[in-house]
């Protein structure tokens, strides 16, 4: 048997970025410093248990993970913290996590595996994988988290197009959403319209619904290009930017550490997403491998664009967590497990 070797340079951006989160929370949230290096070292020991882990396991028992899952999104819709109108996170002893985020890396399993079988463009198997999607996104929407079911929703239509599906039936797919998506604005909660609108308008409410947007870019701008330094982000600090330790954790970073500091946060990610990238080529023969390695790149590719993007003014504002940026114990295990996968493989 293959013996496994760790990604060194792989790991090593990843120790980088949680470097760089953890100052970033100790200069802007120092009550959540500890909590944060928790959360890290939780991530590390899940990265470890999932390297050594064979990937047969979920193979095998992907329907029990799917029902499992189902289940946690029901409990969560049922009994659920309710944040802002959303029920998103669940209370499971001590931990309280977000089921979206925690799904990612199963849900690349459970897809991967019926999207590699000999038989997945069978009628009836075909309906079953999509019914394996709709099932939680259809939850995830509902919760509503539009963010990450859109995410959810690219990474499935890649993992289709990269299994080999025909690419006629995914244009008609897109096409005929595409038709739908009046019909989807109705079905917006109004903080989600008034983010878009906002967005195509940033001047329409600079004190209303693009207040985040313009505070991000001021935020962003008032780095320059070595920072304010360590604890000195004056629009965290006066609460001027709301979720600077979340959604906008990546502003409040390069008010501290500058344009050089984002530039370096950016450079860790693309060696991260390099790494994927070399073990997708060398995997192509592997289906499973192949469409579990590409959906793990898209996901985390996904997050840091979305949220740089909206750091910058230059995309709409979402609840898209920024990998081992933003504060949040479920997007840092989650993606430690998703890379843990993808690393051992």
């Amino acid at each position: 048997m293959k013996k496994r070797s760790l990604d060194l340079w792989g790991l090593l951006s990843v120790v980088g970025l949680l470097i760089f989160g953890s100052f970033n929370i100790l200069g802007i949230r120092p009550d959540l410093f500890l909590n944060y290096i928790f959360f890290s070292l939780l991530g590390l020991a899940f990265f470890v248990l999932f390297f050594r882990l064979k990937t047969h396991f979920f193979k095998d028992n992907y329907f029990i993970l799917f029902i499992c899952f189902v289940l946690l999104f029901i409990l969560t819709a049922l009994l659920g913290e309710e944040v802002r109108g959303a029920k998103r996170w669940i209370n499971f002893f001590i931990f309280n996590f977000q089921t979206s985020e925690f799904y990612k890396p199963f849900f690349l399993l459970i897809m991967a595996t019926l999207l590699s079988t000999h038989n997945r463009f069978m009628t009836q198997r075909i309906i079953v994988t999509f019914m394996a999607f709709f099932i939680p996104f259809i939850f995830v929407l509902t919760q509503p988290d539009l963010g990450s079911a859109l995410m959810y929703l690219v990474v499935f239509f890649a993992m289709l197009f990269y299994s080999g599906y025909s690419t006629i039936k995914l244009l008609y797919i897109s096409l005929a959403g595409f038709v739908g998506l009046p019909i989807g604005w109705q079905f917006l909660q109004n903080y989600q319209k008034l983010r878009i609108i906002g967005f195509i308008n940033p001047d329409l409410d600079p004190r209303g619904i693009t207040y985040n947007l313009h505070q991000a870019i001021i935020t962003v701008g008032s780095g320059g290009l070595l920072g304010r330094g360590l604890g000195l982000s004056t629009q965290a600090r006066h609460n001027f930017l709301p979720e600077f330790h979340t959604d906008f954790a990546f502003a409040s970073l390069v008010e501290q550490f500058g344009f050089v500091g984002g530039l370096v946060v950016l450079l860790l990610y693309m060696v991260l997403l390099y790494r994927l990238t070399v073990k997708i080529f060398t995997h192509k023969n592997d289906l499973f491998a192949y469409l579990y390695l590409s959906g793990s790149l898209i996901f985390i590719s996904l997050a840091i664009f979305v949220n740089v993007g909206m750091n910058l003014g230059i995309l709409p504002v979402t609840g898209i967590a920024l990998p081992f940026i933003s504060y949040g114990g479920s997007s840092i295990v989650s993606t430690m497990i998703m890379l843990g996968l993808a690393f051992s493989i």
